[in-house]
């Protein structure tokens, strides 16, 4: 197996999880790591945030479930998921005898404000999980469907549970559609969260002109790729510069020029999904090239966070 270069150039630090480079594969796009091993390495990357588990199976949203469009990608997979005893008995075992080097964040989804931390509390006791990843761009169920990072003192309440049911770092994942996005991602800090991952998918919908209809299965859904990058360099440049809390940045990278942004918004870490889908390779050469730019510069990664200089 080959190993990346340059990784103490590339090592980076979030709230105690040492990732061996910043370069993570975004939730939902690589299943639970099994699903891609055969056609990335998984070992030669930071990590992966695996899809969302739920505390019951998730049959997911209609078909299709997924287009493309010169933007970028549209879909509703609606969270589709084994469900957290399966998880546990089947997906966790595997994280540990297959992840060495490569770090497991696993994403958590609730229906109400005690789903996630019930989700934690059942997986907490595994050695495969690094840190969790709440997805408060979820509605919540009880509450008449708001989304969870949209009601502030929902979210509060997410994030202190959750924090009470483990030790391990908890990020924070909002939607690009918060009206008050440093607002809530202060709120989530202070109820505990170490970080924030910046950004979900932006809400769109395609349409069918022959059927007039929509696209998707579901009829809306999460739009990703290159439209989404300036918005959440924007956002992830937004709540470092309030709070510089450690930031996973996500949404339309695509090459170095992408990810070099995002960290000097002042993101910790990156995540790719959309150009991973469509180019298994593209992280493990995203790797390569954040390697090769820090040696012909003498640069370490680590110290680029932030640098950015905008407004007097």
């Amino acid at each position: 197996m080959t190993h990346p270069p340059g990784q103490g150039a590339l090592a980076v630090s979030l709230s105690g999880l040492e990732l061996q480079n910043p370069v993570l594969l975004a939730a939902g796009t690589a299943g639970f790591g099994r699903e891609v091993a055969e056609v990335m390495d998984l070992e030669r990357l930071g990590g992966l945030v695996t899809k969302s588990v739920s505390l019951a199976p998730r049959a997911g949203a209609p078909a299709p479930r997924v287009a493309e469009y010169p933007g970028g990608m549209l879909n509703a997979v609606g969270l589709a998921n084994p469900g957290v005893e399966a998880v546990r008995r089947d997906v966790l075992p595997w994280l540990a005898a297959n992840l060495l080097r490569a770090r497991a964040l696993v994403s958590v989804v609730g229906d109400s404000i005690e789903d996630f931390a019930a989700v934690v509390d059942k997986l907490d006791d595994s050695e495969a999980i690094a840190a969790y990843e709440l997805n408060l761009s979820c509605p919540n169920v009880k509450a008449g469907g708001l989304e969870f990072g949209a009601d502030r003192s929902a979210l509060r309440e997410v994030v202190r549970l959750a924090r009470s049911a483990t030790r391990r770092p908890i990020f924070v994942k909002l939607s690009p559609a918060h009206p008050e996005l440093v607002a809530a991602a202060t709120a989530a800090l202070e109820s505990g969260a170490d970080g924030l991952t910046l950004l979900n998918t932006m809400p769109g919908m395609l349409v069918d002109t022959v059927r007039r209809r929509p696209v998707l299965g579901f009829g809306t859904g999460g739009a990703s790729g290159p439209g989404l990058l300036p918005i959440g360099v924007l956002a992830v440049a937004r709540v470092y510069r309030a709070t510089a809390a450690p930031v996973i940045g996500v949404g339309g990278i695509s090459s170095l020029g992408d990810a070099l942004q995002y960290i000097m918004a002042g993101a910790a870490a990156i995540a790719v999904g959309t150009a991973a889908l469509r180019d298994p390779r593209f992280p493990e050469r995203l790797v390569s090239d954040l390697a090769a730019w820090c040696e012909v510069r003498g640069e370490v990664l680590r110290n680029l966070r932030g640098v950015l200089e905008w407004g007097a």
